[in-house]
Parts: C-alpha cells; sequence; structure tokens
C-alpha cells in the first residue's frame, strides 16, 4: 500500500471556497479510482512546529504504484493539480508531496 500525502502551502489570499470544492472533487474522483480510496482532507494543526506554512493537506491510499500512476495522470487530478498550484505560495513550490510505502 502506497499512502499520498500532500501538504499544501496556501497563497494569504486563496479562495477557500474553492480549495473545499477541489478537495470534495478529488475525494470523488480518488474513491471512483480502482485501486484508490480513503481520502481525508483537513487543516495541519502542526502540533510539533516542523511544518510551518503548510496550513493544508491530504492524504489517500493506492494499492499499488500502478494505481497511484493511474491518479496523476488522470485528466481530473491534471486539471484540480492546476487549480491547488494557483491557490499555493508560490505555485507549485507551495506544494509537498510524500508517498509512503507501508504494509497493507
Amino acid at each position: 500500500m502506497i499512502r499520498h500525502c500532500v501538504m499544501l502551502q496556501l497563497a494569504a489570499d486563496a479562495d477557500r471556497a474553492v480549495l473545499d470544492r477541489v478537495m470534495l472533487d478529488l475525494a470523488d474522483m480518488v474513491e471512483r479510482l480502482e485501486g484508490c480510496g480513503g481520502f481525508c482532507a483537513g487543516p495541519n494543526r502542526d502540533y510539533e512546529g516542523k511544518t510551518p506554512g503548510f496550513v493544508y493537506g491530504f492524504t489517500f491510499d493506492a494499492d499499488s504504484p500502478a494505481a497511484l500512476a493511474a491518479y496523476a495522470v488522470h485528466p481530473d487530478h491534471v486539471a484540480l493539480g492546476a487549480e491547488l498550484v494557483a491557490l499555493c505560495d508560490g505555485g507549485g513550490a507551495g506544494i509537498r508531496v510524500n508517498d509512503i510505502e507501508a504494509p497493507a
């Protein structure tokens, strides 16, 4: 299993309504993709003080690298990803992605 973890450094003027819609659309897309599921999104509370500025994030699980690759090239992901880039401070530089391989 791969847990896909995305953290967002939102721009000061990021439209939260757009962010909410993008998250709903991503959740719907992930749940429709074979081998993907468990979408979860919300604010980063950063209790350990290790990720200042990355105020929001989302995760989901992929059964395999192939399932994650299908997500990456899916046209909905490409379009929604572009919207996230536009919401982030520094564009794509304001997005951090970690793919954690873990036992299923």
